[in-house]
């Protein structure tokens, strides 16, 4: 019998910070960013999943809009630490995670979401969890949605 593993996505206020203050000072010195490297939006925020076990195989998506909105995620692809470097477009895995509530909608409907993208997605997080302890991802906020409007985790069944 596999065990299931429930693991929440949380956001990460001081890299979010750090992201946010290198928009800042790009914007009072008047320079522009390197080439390639992607800037936080007004919109988005830093996540972070930590993983507590290793062998992971995807099993589905937890994503609770608490009213009309669009959430998009997005991982990078690597240990990323912007203290130290930039976050480089290069760094960002296709698909992105794609969720939403539609105008409408009963706050009881379920989720819609681009089925096959959100599988491969979570797919590719267990992969790369066979190598970290840690991964990073973008949320972006849209339509209506909020930190304070969403609730979100990811579910995997434990190999043994």
């Amino acid at each position: 019998m596999s065990a299931k593993l429930e693991l929440p996505f949380r956001p990460d206020d001081q890299l979010t910070e750090v992201m946010r203050l290198r928009v800042q000072s790009l914007q009072q010195r008047g320079q522009k960013r390197q080439d390639g490297e992607r800037l936080l939006l007004p919109n988005e925020a830093v996540y972070r999943l930590d993983f507590s076990k290793q062998s992971l195989r995807f099993s589905h998506w937890i994503v609770r809009l608490a009213q009309t909105g669009r959430l998009t995620i997005t991982a990078t692809s690597q240990l990323w630490t912007p203290d130290l470097t930039n976050l480089m477009t290069r760094q960002l895995l296709e698909p992105a995670g794609v969720f939403w509530r539609a105008p409408g909608d009963s706050l009881d409907a379920t989720i819609q979401y681009y089925e096959a993208d959100a599988h491969e997605f979570g797919e590719r997080i267990a992969e790369l969890a066979k190598v970290r302890k840690v991964m990073y991802f973008l949320f972006a906020f849209e339509e209506g949605c909020s930190p304070e409007t969403v609730d979100c985790s990811i579910t995997f069944t434990v190999e043994s």
